[in-house]
C-alpha cells in the first residue's frame, strides 16, 4: 500500500488543547510587564488590578450589576466547590451529568456532603431530559461539557419563577457562548479555557437570590477558610471587589487583564462568539463530509463551539481507544497538534479547542492532517 502523503501546509499553532488552551494570536511575555510583582496584593496598586479585573469582565459578559463577581482559589474547581459546599443544604438538589466534570459534581454532593439528590444523567454525546428538572430543588449543572464536547442549547427550560438556585459551571461556555444571567444564580469559570489564560484563579458569579441564601443559611458541616463567602450572617463584600480570599499571583492577573484587552480588540462578546462559531464550523463541515469521523454530541443543537469531540467509525479500526491514541500521537510527533486526545474518562476519539484564541486557519490546515493520520494509521 502507497504510503499517504504528507500535507504541505502545518498550522503556525499546533496547541489545540481544551485546557489550558491557547494564548491569543497578539500575546507577548512583554505584555505583562507592568504586573504589580513584588507587591502586596491588598496594596492600591494591588487591589486596583484585581478590582480592574472585576469591573472588566462585567462589562465584557454585559453581568447585572446587582451580580457581584469574585475572584477565588483553585481554578473553575474551587469556584464550583465553594459554591456547593457554601450554598446547598436548604432544599433537594437536583444533578445533571452528562460528562466527567458533571458527574464529579454528583460525587462531592452525595459523597463528600452526603445530601439526598435527584441525578439526572446521560451517556457521552446526550443530554439528560431537561424538561424534567425539578426547579424547586437547587439545580447543579454544566453549560458546556468540556469532556463530552455536548452543551445545553440554551437557558428557555430554566423557568424565571423557579424557587431553587442554579449553580451553572460554565467554563468552557464564557466567552464563547451567550448565557442568560438571569437564569444563572451562580456561574463559575476559569481564566485558562476559552481566553487562553494562566492557571489557578476561579472566578465567581453570585445573583441576588445567591446571596440571600448565603446570608440566611449556615451550612451545617465546618467549612474551610478558604470556602467562606460570609462573617457574622452577611456577604464579605471585599471579596467582589478584589481583596481575595488567598493570595492570588499577581502576573496571572495581569495575563488575564491582557486577555481582556484582546478580547475587547476583536468586538467584545459578540466577537468571541463569532470566532469561536467560525472555528467549529471547520471542524463541522470537516466530520460531514467524510464516512469515519462524527461529532460524539448527537444532536447538533447541543454540539460544543469549544470543546468539539470527535469519534471514529470505520468498523476497520478494531480496538477504538488504541487507534485514536495512536491518531492523537502522530500528529502531536509531527507537530501540528498537541494534547488533542480524548478526555480520559470519555469515549476514545480526538477533542479538538474551537475557542477564539484558536486561528481558523490554523485548524484548516490541521483538517488535512486528519485525514493523512487517519488513512497512515487504517494502512497499519
Amino acid at each position: 500500500m502507497t504510503e499517504p502523503v504528507k500535507p504541505a501546509a502545518r498550522p503556525a499553532n499546533p496547541r489545540f488543547s481544551s485546557g489550558p488552551c491557547a494564548k491569543n494570536p497578539t500575546w507577548t511575555l512583554q505584555q505583562l510587564a507592568n504586573a504589580a510583582l513584588g507587591r502586596s496584593h491588598r496594596a492600591p496598586i494591588g487591589k486596583a488590578r484585581l478590582k480592574q479585573a472585576i469591573e472588566t469582565t462585567r462589562e465584557i459578559l454585559d453581568i447585572p450589576e446587582d451580580y457581584r463577581i469574585g475572584i477565588v482559589p483553585a481554578s473553575d474547581t474551587g469556584a464550583v466547590e465553594m459554591a456547593l459546599w457554601s450554598l446547598l443544604g436548604t432544599r433537594p438538589v437536583t444533578l445533571l451529568a452528562w460528562e466527567g466534570f458533571g458527574k464529579g459534581w454528583v460525587t462531592d454532593v452525595v459523597k463528600q456532603l452526603r445530601l439526598e439528590a435527584t441525578v439526572l444523567e446521560a451517556d457521552y454525546g446526550e443530554l439528560p431530559d431537561l424538561g424534567g428538572v425539578d426547579f424547586t430543588n437547587d439545580v447543579v449543572f454544566t453549560w458546556n461539557g468540556t469532556t463530552s464536547g455536548v452543551r445545553v442549547p440554551d437557558g428557555d427550560w430554566i423557568p424565571d419563577d423557579r424557587e431553587g438556585l442554579t449553580i451553572c459551571d460554565a467554563t468552557s461556555a464564557v466567552f464563547a457562548q451567550d448565557l442568560p444571567w438571569n437564569r444563572l444564580d451562580v456561574t463559575t469559570y476559569s481564566w485558562q479555557k476559552v481566553l487562553g489564560g494562566e492557571a489557578a484563579h476561579g472566578m465567581l458569579i453570585l445573583s441576588p437570590r445567591a446571596v440571600e441564601r448565603l446570608e440566611s443559611h449556615t451550612p451545617p458541616w465546618p467549612l474551610p477558610k478558604i470556602f467562606r463567602l460570609t462573617k457574622g450572617g452577611k456577604l464579605i463584600e471585599g471579596i467582589f471587589e478584589g481583596a481575595t480570599i488567598n493570595t492570588p499571583s499577581m502576573l496571572c492577573v495581569e495575563d488575564y487583564l491582557v486577555a481582556l484587552d484582546w478580547v475587547k480588540s476583536v468586538g467584545g462578546l459578540k466577537g468571541m462568539i463569532a470566532r469561536t462559531n467560525a472555528n467549529a464550523a471547520v471542524l463541522e463541515t470537516f466530520v460531514n463530509e467524510r464516512d469515519w469521523i462524527e461529532n460524539l454530541a448527537k444532536a447538533p443543537e447541543t454540539r460544543s463551539n469549544t470543546s468539539v469531540c470527535l469519534k471514529f467509525t470505520d468498523p476497520r479500526i478494531g480496538d477504538g481507544a488504541a487507534f485514536a491514541r495512536a491518531v492523537a500521537k502522530r500528529l502531536d510527533a509531527e507537530g501540528v497538534a498537541h494534547d488533542i486526545g480524548a478526555y480520559r474518562d470519555a469515549p476514545p476519539g480526538l477533542r479538538i479547542w474551537c475557542g477564539a484564541t484558536i486561528e481558523k486557519s490554523d485548524l484548516e490546515a490541521l483538517m488535512p492532517w486528519l485525514d493523512w493520520a487517519f488513512n497512515t494509521e487504517i494502512g497499519n
